[in-house]
């Protein structure tokens, strides 16, 4: 369990470091922004995170491993077209992962600029050393990883309970906002309120990650853990809002609701945990990269390179290739983007894309795997694929910020594509162009 905290959450575990910022931005304060979006986040995480993620996809294990690809391996029997949404779900998870580990570190190193005689510092090359010392440090295995960073995320998501149930006891109206009424206020009422969900949004983006890594730790660790971490993040939230209510109507002007609420005594601890958080933030991403290229080069969609076991433990590898890959990616955003304002534009787009294709891909699983009733299946898929067009329409305003992901995400695809279709040829031509099946051929 406690391995499970430091290599699943990192991801989904800081998300309230921006979020709320990102919903607030430069708008005035006022009840309806601040209930709609602390209402759409509790139902984000609840329909998509614990729903759809939890509770249904960590089912579709292939012998342990989790993943769009572990996914595609349960189900490419019952759907010959099912190639195509495999590779853009498995492009875009891995492209849009480079702003990661930057978003997240940067998040948290900037606390620093809320330290009085602090507020000029540069925080590009903090953010630059912390992601290539956790790189470096993937070698040696993500148990060793996990085993160290599990205390801190436990330690880290009792500080996120803390912090916000300390403000809800202040501001007790605040939870009125669970009521779903107040998103889809929001949305239908407020000021260009539906584009709001492109910041939503950032509060379950390690979803699909989350799902990745499920051969590092194992279904059951997973659900169980997410009971607390759901239980923290949630509170979090609501802290926070609750500390945004008591503004009256001014506007944020570059603070961020997650430093305000911590008492001033504790200010350089809590930056000093939310770092180190942050440090494992990437840590979801990593493993989980790791996972999705090696159940690529076993699915003949990615060309053969070094996979190495650091420990004995099931399931735990480390790509030195991948590795380096992700190392230079972040490096490259924190240096373009120079703050997580500025990434927190660009993010999120490909994530939506790459859940709209697990969602087509679960419900083959349903179907003809778990044999679920039809009409139900079509009434769970058709809330998901309502919940995440939507997101998905938010997240288009976001291309102008990152135009130049979409070059390295089609080299991805075409990598992928060309590789699977060149080895199904060369299959095809071994086996007696045709006279021999290509699983026999393939077993032979």
């Amino acid at each position: 369990l406690l391995v499970t905290f430091g290599i699943i959450y990192g991801d989904i575990g800081t998300s309230p470091l921006y979020v709320l910022k990102a919903i607030i931005g430069t708008k005035p304060i006022t009840q309806e922004l601040v209930y709609g979006g602390i209402s759409c986040i509790f139902w984000t995480l609840t329909i998509q995170t614990t729903f759809k993620y939890i509770l249904l996809t960590l089912q579709a294990d292939n012998h342990g491993e989790g993943g769009i690809f572990s996914l595609y391996a349960l189900v490419k029997r019952y759907g010959k077209k099912l190639v195509i949404p495999t590779i853009l779900g498995a492009t875009t998870l891995l492209a849009d992962g480079i702003i990661t580990p930057p978003i997240s570190v940067a998040s948290a190193v900037e606390g620093i600029q809320n330290i009085k005689g602090l507020e000029t510092i540069q925080t590009v090359p903090i953010v630059i050393v912390i992601l290539s010392f956790l790189f470096f440090f993937q070698r040696f295995g993500t148990e060793s990883v996990g085993k160290a960073f599990g205390p801190i995320m436990l330690i880290w998501f009792s500080m996120l309970f803390i912090l916000g149930a300390r403000m809800i006891l202040e501001h007790p109206e605040v939870m009125k906002a669970i009521n779903p009424y107040y998103g889809y206020k929001l949305l239908t009422h407020y000021p260009k309120g539906f584009w709001l969900l492109g910041a939503v949004f950032l509060a379950t983006t390690g979803a699909e990650a989350l799902y990745s890594d499920l051969g590092h730790c194992g279904r059951e660790n997973i659900r169980i853990t997410w009971i607390y971490v759901k239980i923290a993040l949630l509170t979090n939230y609501f802290g926070q809002s609750a500390w945004l209510l008591t503004q009256g109507n001014p506007m944020l002007e570059g603070r961020n609701p997650f430093y305000e609420i911590m008492p001033g005594w504790f200010l350089i601890p809590g930056i000093i945990i939310a770092t180190m958080a942050t440090i494992i933030a990437s840590q979801a991403l990593i493993s989980g990269s790791y996972t999705l290229i090696n159940e690529a080069m076993n699915l003949n969609f990615w060309p053969r390179v070094k996979v190495r076991q650091p420990t004995d433990h099931k399931g735990q590898i480390y790509i030195p290739s991948v590795n380096n890959l992700l190392w230079f990616g972040c490096i490259l955003m924190i240096l373009y983007f120079r703050s997580s304002e500025h990434m927190e534009a660009a993010y999120g787009f490909s994530i939506t894309v790459a859940m709209l294709m697990t969602t087509l891909l679960l419900s083959y699983f349903l179907l003809f795997k778990l044999k679920w009733n039809k009409y139900l299946v079509f009434a769970i898929l058709t809330v998901f694929f309502v919940v995440e067009v939507s997101f998905f329409i938010a997240n288009v305003a976001k291309i102008k910020e990152r135009w130049m992901f979409l070059f390295f995400e089609l080299g991805i695809f075409l990598v992928m594509y060309i590789w699977y279709e060149a080895r199904k040829l060369n299959n095809y031509k071994i086996c007696g162009f045709g006279q021999i099946r290509s699983e026999d051929c393939i077993s032979q």
